[in-house]
């Protein structure tokens, strides 16, 4: 992948990776959406993270002379409450993330890679106005244990801290920023 090409002769050795793609589709029902909806959705917030992760890997893996690394991988909420009568597509894709972050968390872990994984929940993105309601956040906020939404800030501080050596024993770890829920 030129990416990672580019990364190796203008950065150095690779030992961060975030894994943050993440698309919507407008709100539907799950027996209305498309073939072709649900494939894009699947491609864009799946294999986006599988091809990214494998360039990771074989960069920082010390058998393959790397230095080692962390990876964090940013799923949702959505993974594990199903997204009902919104987004089951995009809840099934951030699934898959998650199952890909324990089983490659295990594949690496002698490897010197450990990889994680974040759950935002309703955090204040423009990602919602993708999905047709921009004030979803807002929407939702009564019925979060913490009565609020999130921001984007307290999902970087959780990714800072899982990249960095004060994270060192986590691995195959999750941690959910969804306000309680």
């Amino acid at each position: 992948m030129s990416l990672f090409n580019t990364i190796d002769q203008e950065l150095g050795p690779l030992t961060a990776l975030v894994n943050n793609a993440g698309m919507l589709k407008p709100q539907m029902l799950l027996v209305d959406m498309t073939a072709s909806r649900v494939s894009e959705v699947l491609l864009t917030n799946v294999m986006s993270c599988f091809l990214c992760s494998r360039e990771a890997v074989k960069r920082m893996s010390l058998q393959r002379g790397g230095k080692g690394g962390a990876i964090v991988n940013v799923s949702s909420a959505a993974s594990y409450t199903g997204a009902p009568n919104e987004y089951v597509d995009y809840a099934a894709s951030k699934g898959a993330i998650d199952s890909m972050t324990k089983g490659l968390a295990i594949e690496v872990a002698d490897d010197g890679i450990r990889v994680n994984g974040v759950r935002p929940g309703c955090i204040y993105t423009d990602m919602h106005a993708d999905g047709g309601e921009p004030a979803r956040v807002d929407r939702l906020a009564s019925v979060l244990p913490m009565k609020r939404g999130g921001q984007p800030s307290e999902i970087a501080e959780a990714i800072v801290w899982l990249l960095s050596t004060k994270a060192s024993y986590a691995t195959g770890t999750f941690i959910d920023m969804a306000g309680g829920r």
